[in-house]
């Protein structure tokens, strides 16, 4: 059975404090090594998952939004950085979505330059 007929929002709000926690570490990390790149942009997590369905229901409870694109649910800046750097916010989403993938949830990360 699938990710999207069997999740629950307890279950999705533990992935998303595990992802959350990896994100906030990868941008540590960025900072620790690199220090803040004065590159500006953004960053988002998308999840392939109908609005109505089990997963995007759960999804939507932990502050992802529906995207333009249809089945598509997104979430802004997915760590607790606060800053302007599109690396940092690259970093935090590849971590968050690195974290979903490994529950089988289909997500990828998006970007761009301000």
């Amino acid at each position: 059975m699938s990710v999207a007929k069997t999740m629950t929002v307890e279950a999705m709000e533990k992935i998303n404090a595990e992802a959350t926690a990896s994100a906030d570490q990868a941008v540590s990390k960025f900072l620790e090594q690199y220090g803040e790149p004065m590159y500006c942009g953004f960053a988002w997590v998308n999840v392939k998952a109908r609005s109505n369905s089990k997963l995007g229901k759960a999804l939507q409870k932990v502050g992802f939004k529906k995207s333009w694109e249809s089945g598509v649910l997104y979430k802004w800046s997915p760590s607790s950085y606060f800053g302007q750097s599109m690396d940092i916010k690259e970093e935090a989403a590849m971590a968050y979505v690195k974290v979903l993938s490994n529950y089988g949830i289909d997500a990828w990360y998006g970007s761009r330059a301000d």
